[in-house]
């Protein structure tokens, strides 16, 4: 049985040389980033809806060449396709997919929000191929919310996250309107950087967002009413579930800062362990990359 409890790392701050630029790569149709030993252990991070590959620089910035870092971009992220369908079980098929172009066995597994829900169904599906797992505030329900769960829209046209802006004349731009809004304000600057930086493409005279609002509102559509409770009861690896702040996620809002983790999500797993960070919310790999990273070199061993 799982026990909450603070992290012991909660203070930890891991300084290290900057590695090298990322190598980008292409497996499939998913665009993803290498860091650090390409002979080292492979550490595949995967991020939360609407996010992208490039949200982890500044954990793998942390980690430096501690193992092989590998970040992909999600189906309608980033640089990798924007084809449907964006059902949760599809984003699970698409990592595993990924694990098996790339060849990689003995998999440190990391996944934030959706990536940590895509993660699990990977490790599932091709368990020989990975070791561990870190769950970095994973959108996980518990089964009655599972069975409860409603879109609360008719379609994902009417979905709030539909009228984001879309186009912007900089990442510069971005960033200044970001940087003194909640939840924003709470991230590092850095990682806030490269989340504009990164997550808008040139389009003729502007830039646009890489997940285009519409489709990240099509992936809120269908998020919540997946039941994997007997994936996860079967699951063999140890897994360790990094939990944010509980509160109210307020419908029509775009306010995620709540943590969405059922809070016995750990002690579900055969090999589960629960790190409650009551002073974070849900973005914890923007506002403590260190704190992730040490929780990674702590699976690396």
């Amino acid at each position: 049985m799982a026990r909450a409890h603070l992290s012991p790392l909660a203070a930890a701050a891991v300084v290290v040389s900057a590695p090298a630029a990322p190598r980008a790569g292409r497996a499939r149709d998913f665009a993803y980033w290498e860091w650090g030993d390409p002979a080292g252990v492979p550490v595949l991070l995967a991020h939360a809806t609407g996010f992208h590959a490039r949200c982890w620089d500044a954990v793998c910035r942390a980690l430096g060449n501690a193992a092989r870092l590998i970040a992909m971009d999600l189906r309608g992220h980033g640089a990798s396709t924007k084809e449907g369908p964006f059902g949760w079980e599809q984003f699970g098929t698409d990592v595993a997919a990924f694990v098996k172009a790339l060849d990689l066995r003995g998999v440190i597994g990391v996944g934030h929000s959706m990536g940590g829900h895509a993660v699990i169904q990977a490790a599932a599906q091709h368990p020989a191929r990975f070791a561990k797992l870190l769950l970095v505030d994973p959108v996980v329900f518990s089964p009655a919310q599972c069975a409860a769960w409603s879109p609360g829209f008719p379609s994902a046209e009417r979905h709030p996250v539909a009228r984001r802006r879309n186009a912007w004349r900089s990442p510069e731009e971005m960033f200044e309107r970001f940087v003194r809004r909640h939840p924003f304000r709470l991230w590092r600057p850095d990682v806030l950087m490269d989340y504009c930086r990164h997550g808008l493409r040139a389009v003729d005279d502007a830039f646009v967002l890489a997940c285009p609002p519409l489709v990240e509102a099509s992936i809120y559509m269908g998020s919540g009413g997946h039941d994997i409770g007997e994936i996860i009861a079967a699951l063999p690896h140890p897994v360790v579930v990094l939990r944010a702040r509980a509160g109210r996620r307020e419908p029509g809002t775009l306010d995620f800062s709540a943590s969405p983790t059922w809070p016995e999500l750990a002690a579900a797993f055969p090999h589960g362990r629960d790190v409650h960070l009551p002073d974070l919310t849900h973005f914890i790999p923007m506002q403590r990359p260190d704190l992730v990273a040490a929780h990674i070199r702590c699976l690396l061993g």
